[in-house]
C-alpha cells in the first residue's frame, strides 16, 4: 500500500463503499459516528492515535470500541448482526470472517481493487490474500504482520549456560539445563489455551511441512492420522513430559500478563508468542524490553519436511467494513489513514510491523530497529506463512481446537484422542 492513499484513491474507495451500502441502517449503532471495534491489548495506543487524527478533520467522528482479547471473537459474533454492530472491525482474515461473508454482512472491496490494480502488490507476499474470500477482498491490512517467535530472557539463559536453540534437540537440552538452574524452562499461558496451540502449529510445520494442515483444512481428515501427525504429537508429548512448561501452566494466562511476567522477572527462560510480545513487554516491563528481551526463530527439526524459514502466526490483522454502514465516505477517509507515514511510524514505535512495502524505509525509526528488521526479513524470506489454526478454520472450530490442544498437553487426551478431536472439526 502507498504511504498515503491519494485523494483520488480515497474517492474511489468512498464510491465503492457508498455503492455497497444500502443505507437502510440496522448495521451500526446509528448514533452519527463511525464505530471502530478492535481487539483490546497494548496495540490500542496506536489505534487511539489514528482515531484522534481522523476526528480532527472529519465531520463524522469515529469512536474506538475495544473488547478484551480473550472475549473478542465470541462477542463480535454476538453483535455483528445486531444494531450494535460496528462500522469497521478488527479481524484475522481467513476463516474468522468467512461466516460473515456467507451471511452477506460484509462489504466486498473488489471494485476498489479494480480501480487500483496494483493494490495487492503493495504488501509483503501472502498478506493481502488472507482476507480474500471466494475471490473477493473483504479486508484492508492494519496493525502489522505477526509471526510467532521464540522469546527469551537473556540473563536467565546466560546464568544457565544456555543459548537460543537452533534445533529441536538443542531445545530439549536447554530445557534440562534450565530445570537444573531452578527456573521454568518455558512460560506458557495454558489457561488461555491459544498460546498452547502455537506449539502444535510450529511442530507440525517442522515435521510435516505446511501441506498437512492445508489438506486437513481442505477436508482431508486422514491427514490428522498420518505418520507425520503422530510423530509431531510424540515430540510434543516428549517436551511436556520433560517438564518444559512446569506443572501449573494451565492456571497461568497470557491475557492477564502472568506468563510474560514470568519471563520478565527471571522465573522462566523462554516463551513462544506472536510478535506483539514486544509491545506487551514494553508496556509491562519497559526496562526488560529494552535490555533483556531476546528472540529467535523456532528450532529446525532434523529430517523434517518443513523448511526452517517457515513461520506461523497471523499474516496480518484486517479492518473489514459492515455492508450497512451509514457513513461509507467517512469510513473511506478513516481507512486512508491506515497507510500514512504517521501510521507506519506509530506501529513501528511499539514493535509492530506494518506490511506495506514502504515500511522498510522506516525500520530505523522503530522502538527497536534490530527487532523490526529481524521480523521484516523473516516474513519476506519465509517459504510458508501459515495462518494460526484457530483463525484458518471457521469460528465454530475455535473452541474444539483450543480444548483439544489443552487436553493433549495436560494428559486428558492421548494421541488417538487428539486425532479424533481434530477429525471432528466442522469444515471451513
Amino acid at each position: 500500500m502507498p504511504r498515503a492513499l491519494s485523494c483520488a484513491t480515497t474517492l474511489v474507495l468512498a464510491a465503492t463503499l457508498a455503492a455497497c451500502g444500502d443505507g437502510s441502517g440496522g448495521g451500526s449503532s446509528n448514533d452519527g459516528r463511525i464505530h471502530v471495534l478492535v481487539y483490546g491489548d497494548a496495540s490500542n495506543k496506536v489505534e487511539r492515535q489514528i482515531v484522534d487524527t481522523f476526528n480532527k478533520t472529519s465531520d463524522v467522528k469515529a469512536v474506538l470500541d475495544t473488547i478484551p482479547g480473550a472475549d473478542y471473537q465470541q462477542k463480535l459474533q454476538t453483535i455483528i448482526s445486531t444494531p450494535q454492530a460496528p462500522d469497521v472491525f478488527f479481524n484475522w482474515g481467513g476463516g474468522s470472517i468467512q461466516p460473515f461473508v456467507d451471511a452477506g454482512l460484509l462489504m466486498p472491496l473488489d471494485d476498489f481493487v479494480k480501480k487500483n490494480p496494483n493494490l495487492d502488490d503493495k504488501f509483503l507476499p501472502a498478506v493481502y490474500n488472507s482476507a480474500v474470500i471466494d475471490g473477493k477482498p473483504y479486508g484492508v491490512p492494519m496493525r502489522g504482520t505477526q509471526p510467532v517467535l521464540l522469546f527469551n530472557n537473556g540473563d536467565v539463559l546466560d546464568k544457565a549456560g544456555v543459548k537460543p536453540p537452533r534445533t529441536w534437540d538443542e531445545l530439549l537440552d536447554a530445557v534440562k539445563e534450565l530445570k537444573s538452574a531452578g527456573v521454568t524452562p518455558i512460560a506458557l499461558g495454558g489457561g488461555d489455551q491459544w498460546p498452547t496451540l502455537m506449539w502444535f502449529e510450529y511442530v507440525y510445520d517442522r515435521v510435516a511441512g505446511p501441506e498437512l494442515f492445508k489438506k486437513a483444512l481442505g477436508g482431508d481428515k486422514d491427514a490428522w492420522a498420518s505418520a507425520d501427525s503422530r510423530k509431531a504429537l510424540g515430540m510434543l508429548r516428549e517436551l511436556v513430559d520433560a517438564g518444559a512448561f512446569g506443572k501449573n501452566y494451565d492456571s497461568v494466562k497470557y491475557t492477564n500478563g502472568a506468563s510474560p511476567a514470568l519471563v520478565a522477572q527471571g522465573k522462566a527462560g523462554f516463551e513462544l508468542m506472536g510478535s506483539w510480545y514486544y509491545a506487551q513487554q514494553q508496556q509491562d516491563a519497559k526496562d526488560f524490553a529494552a535490555k533483556g528481551l531476546g528472540y529467535t526463530t523456532f528450532p529446525a527439526v532434523s529430517g523434517g519436511k518443513g523448511d526452517p524459514s517457515d513461520v506461523v502466526g497471523n499474516t496480518n490483522n484486517f479492518y473489514s467494513v459492515l455492508k450497512k454502514t451509514e457513513h461509507p465516505e467517512a469510513v473511506a477517509e478513516f481507512l486512508k489513514l491506515m497507510y500514512s507515514d504517521k501510521f507506519v511510524k506509530a506501529q513501528l514505535a511499539i514493535g509492530n510491523l506494518p506490511t506495506t512495502t514502504n515500511t522498510r524505509q522506516f525500520l530505523g525509526t522503530s522502538a527497536n530497529p534490530a527487532y523490526s528488521r529481524f521480523q521484516y526479513d523473516l516474513v519476506a524470506k519465509a517459504k510458508s506463512f501459515q495462518l494460526s489454526w484457530d483463525q484458518a478454520y471457521a469460528p465454530s472450530a475455535m473452541t474444539p481446537i483450543h480444548q483439544a490442544v489443552q487436553q493433549f498437553f495436560n494428559g486428558r487426551l492421548d494421541e488417538d484422542g487428539f486425532i479424533k478431536a481434530m477429525q471432528a472439526l466442522p469444515g471451513k
